[in-house]
């Protein structure tokens, strides 16, 4: 970070987006969980997320397995091969 020549509000800010987003990631998108685990109520959590402009959304939507019309074909013609 400091290479590339970000400050230190901005690293800060990275740094807390990417820790969030792991949190959650790990709780399946779960804030009340994911504050517990953070040490932090779950409106303070959600208020943090907006200002590092977080979606929740797009974080459940990222832990979603595609349809099955998003798999890659390949992987579908080997098994009907088989």
């Amino acid at each position: 970070m400091h290479a590339g020549g970000l400050n230190y509000a901005d690293a800060v800010r990275e740094f807390k987006r990417r820790y969030i987003q792991e949190v959650l990631a790990n709780h399946k998108g779960n804030q009340c969980k994911a504050a517990r685990e953070l040490g932090m109520h779950r409106n303070t959590l959600s208020r943090t997320m907006f200002e590092l402009e977080l979606d929740p959304a797009q974080i459940k939507m990222g832990l979603k397995r595609p349809v099955g019309s998003a798999r890659p074909v390949d992987s579908v013609s080997r098994i009907a091969r088989s």
